[in-house]
């Protein structure tokens, strides 16, 4: 990628990098490090690694100094702020997708919306950020990307834990999500979920990992049980 482009995503971030290399790897995915540059350690995974841990410390810290409530409720909030959702979505708001390094394969293959890609991209650049400047530097990216989309009294739960809370408040018993069928390309897999409440199928979700097959599988579920004596 050019010194330009690279420029852009600084000026979305809102942060000068000192050593542009970081931020550069930060948008590398494993596909193109393997296909172009030959080295998988070029691409953006153990950036991933690091600003997931990152992101846990500053919106953990940020949580604890903002809301007055049990430990539960802190950590389903932080859960669901820094969820594969909630990162997809920070993403798709700033453009992120188009400044992907993706193999050729993904890139036809549509990797560049995929929820999964999407995230990993989102925490590498925390991890790029911090490694440059600090958690001084990566805080506000952090409260101005994932936390300022806090809204108190909001629900932010993601469908899978509605559901799970739904039936624990209820008569409890067994959720299971099965992988009813997995299909598609190496470079292009759709994979099929279904959540079984009790040994009884309630729902079912596709898409291209299966955490988001399983969050369409839950979504599903939700709208059969609710208001329904479901045990």
């Amino acid at each position: 990628m050019n010194r330009a482009r690279l420029e852009e995503l600084e000026k979305i971030l809102g942060y000068h990098f000192k050593n542009l290399e970081l931020l550069e790897q930060a948008v590398t995915h494993i596909s193109y490090a393997n296909e172009v540059l030959g080295s998988a350690m070029r691409g953006n995974e153990r950036l991933e690694f690091l600003g997931d841990a990152v992101l846990e410390l500053v919106s953990s810290r940020w949580l604890y100094d903002h809301l007055a409530v049990p430990e539960g409720q802190l950590s389903r909030t932080r859960a669901a702020l820094v969820c594969e959702n909630s990162l997809c979505q920070v993403a798709v708001d700033y453009q992120l997708g188009q400044f992907l390094h993706l193999g050729k394969g993904l890139e036809q293959a549509g990797g560049r919306t995929r929820p999964a890609i999407l995230e990993d991209m989102v925490e590498s650049i925390f991890g790029a950020v911090y490694l440059d400047g600090g958690v001084e530097a990566v805080t506000p990216i952090i409260e101005k990307w994932v936390l300022g989309r806090l809204r108190i009294g909001e629900d932010l739960r993601d469908d899978k834990t509605k559901l799970q809370e739904m039936i624990q408040a209820g008569t409890g018993g067994t959720i299971e999500y099965r992988l009813e069928e997995e299909s598609g390309p190496p470079h292009r897999r759709v994979f099929r979920m279904s959540v079984y409440y009790n040994g009884k199928k309630y729902g079912s979700g596709s898409g291209g990992s299966k955490k988001e097959a399983e969050q369409k599988a839950a979504a599903q579920a939700l709208k059969q049980m609710r208001g329904k004596k479901w045990n």
